[in-house]
């Protein structure tokens, strides 16, 4: 029986290069920690999936109804660096069989191109991979010679792609580029310093595409919808390239810090301090969880506190190898990757508390005049912080935000004149007993001040987060008071 009569769909997962170049030992643990990875993360779609391991290649088979969540899943899980989709067809012997069967699969590829035929074959045939391609190829050629422009060896159009393991064939239908890196798990783990914003969660998805496993902090310089906006951005990041393992994000509150920096801290210098302050907070909360490095969004020259002297000023607050995998990126190619990962909206749209703004920034600080200037601060007012850290996992979110949201759920639409909001970003819109209307949230400040504001509104999102976020934020900066969040 094949994958396709089955109504089945294969994935043959092919190893990010690195991998393959590491010691057996190294690789071992890699291609293991990539299919538990996997188990957890697929299983979570269909318990129906099955998941085989090979010493160069992991193969996936998934119901049909799963097929596009299950591709997605693959082309965001660190540590695969190709995807192919492939039909399957077992007890297969002969060439004959291989050439009827490939025909059957790929004719449609070839129809108006140039193509050539690849084979791979493991196990004792008869026969070698060159015979296969030339029979294949030449039946191929014979069938559908008035369709096809002919065999091009050297540069095809359409490369037909095979495998022979033995006496199962693999018809290769399609490839995708997968994410690369190496499977979360095996690099250990970081602790990033999160704003929400484009640069710290570029940085983010670089190291969990790197296999890091990424724990996220943030410090709190006033105000619910950045805390709400930061979460929902960690949460998104996690849900989308990082579910096989559980991370934490920790929250310090920093006004009474920036207060002290405003009260101790001669103006020049109160970027700087403010770094180096969130160095030393994220070395503590990195020291009880075990944690080697921390990771910043920071790039050379970007802003004042970012050249390489102020960069270095900064480091010395701390013990912690500090990663800055944005430190030579243009902000031109950083907002193209947050494009890319879908961070970009969310980027635009966070609301932004700025708790220093020096006059006259220093940018080539002095490395004894900021030893002077660390003297004045209190630092009990960090210890305070520290002490007042609030850590929670970031699959548990929606229930945290829930918690510290100011505004009201409602479940019910029976019960008041309401106009159920869809913020989502995707196209579909949410189907209500009421008016629903379709606003995606990058478009809500623009588009809620067109709308009549004697009825109250309910803002709509899978886990509640953006609603809340987006609902504070127009509440906070437009004093609206006719939003609430809708939880069926």
């Amino acid at each position: 029986m094949t994958n396709h009569e089955a109504k089945t769909q294969k994935f043959i997962i092919k190893f990010f290069p690195e991998i393959m170049v590491k010691g057996t030992k190294a690789k071992r643990q890699m291609i293991n920690q990539l299919y538990t990875n996997l188990q957890k993360i697929l299983f979570s779609i269909s318990k129906d999936t099955t998941i085989v391991k090979f010493f160069d290649k992991i193969e996936v088979v998934c119901l049909r109804e799963f097929v596009v969540e299950t591709r997605q899943k693959l082309l965001e899980t660190p540590g695969i660096e190709l995807v192919l989709e492939a039909v399957q067809f077992d007890n297969i012997s002969t060439i004959d069989e291989i050439k009827e069967k490939v025909n059957e699969i790929a004719a449609e590829q070839i129809v108006g191109k140039t193509f050539k035929v690849n084979a791979k074959r493991v196990g004792e045939q008869p026969f070698k991979s060159p015979d296969i391609e030339r029979n294949v190829g030449g039946y191929m050629l014979a069938q559908n010679s008035e369709k096809t422009k002919g065999v091009d060896v050297r540069t095809p159009e359409v490369v037909v792609s095979l495998e022979l393991i033995h006496k199962q064939l693999n018809v290769i239908t399609l490839r995708h580029k997968g994410l690369g890196g190496f499977p979360i798990g095996t690099q250990g783990a970081i602790l990033s310093l999160m704003s929400g914003g484009f640069d710290s969660t570029v940085a983010s998805y670089l190291t969990m595409s790197r296999g890091i496993k990424t724990n996220f902090i943030f410090f709190n310089l006033g105000g619910v919808a950045h805390e709400i906006g930061v979460k929902q951005v960690a949460y998104y990041l996690w849900k989308k390239f990082g579910t096989s393992h559980r991370v934490t994000i920790t929250t310090i509150p920093f006004e009474d810090v920036v207060t002290e920096i405003f009260n101790s801290t001669n103006e020049s210098y109160m970027g700087v301090t403010l770094k180096r302050l969130m160095l030393m907070a994220s070395e503590r909360i990195a020291d009880r969880m075990e944690i080697d490095a921390l990771l910043t969004g920071e790039s050379v020259s970007q802003v004042s506190s970012q050249t390489l002297r102020n960069l270095a000023i900064i480091d010395q607050a701390c013990n912690k190898l500090v990663l800055r995998p944005l430190s030579t990126m243009s902000k031109p190619d950083i907002m193209e990757i947050a494009s890319k990962i879908g961070t970009k909206h969310f980027a635009e749209s966070m609301p932004e508390y700025c708790g220093v703004i020096s006059k006259n920034p220093i940018t080539h600080g002095s490395y004894k005049r900021m030893e002077e200037e660390s003297k004045k601060f209190d630092y009990t007012v960090l210890d305070e912080a520290v002490k007042n850290a609030v850590t929670v996992n970031v699959d548990e979110i929606d229930l945290d935000v829930a918690q510290i949201g100011q505004l009201d759920v409602i479940s019910d639409l029976s019960s008041g004149n309401y106009t159920v909001i869809d913020i989502r970003q995707s196209d579909d819109c949410i189907e209500t007993s009421v008016e629903t209307l379709k606003i995606p949230f990058y478009n809500l400040k623009k588009e809620f001040k067109k709308l009549p504001q004697d009825r109250e509104y309910l803002f709509y999102c899978e886990k509640g987060i953006l609603s809340q976020l987006h609902g504070q934020y127009l509440r906070d900066s437009e004093n609206y008071t006719n939003i609430k969040v809708y939880r069926p």
